[in-house]
This record gives C-alpha cells, structure tokens and sequence, in this order.
C-alpha cells in the first residue's frame, strides 16, 4: 500500500471522527471509526465502525449513519482535499467482539488449567 493511501485513509479517518463526535455528540458517544479504506483511485472507500454496547444500540448507530452518510457527504470534502473525494460507505467492524470473545476463551482456558489447590 502506498503512502498516499495510508495518509488519505487516516485524514478521512480523523476527519470522519471529528466531525461525528463535535456535530452529533450525543450520539455519536457509542460509535468509534476503526478504519477506512479507499480504493487506489480514490473513488470509493469503506468507513469501518464500532459500537459499545448490544445489539440494540449497534441497530441505532447503525441507522444513525445511514440517516447522517449525506452530511458527512457533504462536510468531508471541504475538510479534506483531494481531486476526487471517494464515495463511502460504512460497515460494523466486528473485530472487537471477536478478540473480546478470544480472550475470554483464553481466559477459560487458563483457568482451567490452574491446579486445585
């Protein structure tokens, strides 16, 4: 991957952040951006969010930036910019949960493993 790349997708990943957690504070409280990436050709890109808390709150969010994707829209190219500005789209990282359900394996695990005393 090159620089540019690895610069731009940061800078919309700031950029996007900033503007969620200063615009709509209230309710962007839950979301965190964990990544984004653009196409080399800067004309498409995937915004990659979590979420605290359950299921409930990961459907709010979600149709919250459903709700708000025309003003990020909107907002982001005239924060950031570039020839072209890539059209996002946003999907739910689910990394997080994954490690939090490793580690609780893990977790199990040792202490399965723990002589009795």
């Amino acid at each position: 991957m090159g620089k540019r790349k690895i610069r731009v997708n940061e800078l919309i990943k700031r950029e996007i952040s900033e503007f969620l957690h200063t615009r709509f504070r209230s309710d962007a409280t839950y979301i965190t951006i964990t990544d984004v990436d653009v196409s080399p050709d800067l004309r498409n890109g995937s915004v990659y969010y979590s979420v605290l808390g359950d299921e409930n709150r990961k459907l709010e969010v979600e149709e919250f930036l459903r709700s708000v994707r025309e003003e990020i829209a909107r907002e982001l190219p005239r924060r950031v910019v570039l020839k072209y500005f890539p059209k996002l789209t946003y999907h739910h990282d689910e990394s997080m949960e994954k490690g939090h359900r490793v580690l609780e394996i893990l977790n199990t695990l040792e202490s399965e493993d723990e002589p009795a005393e």
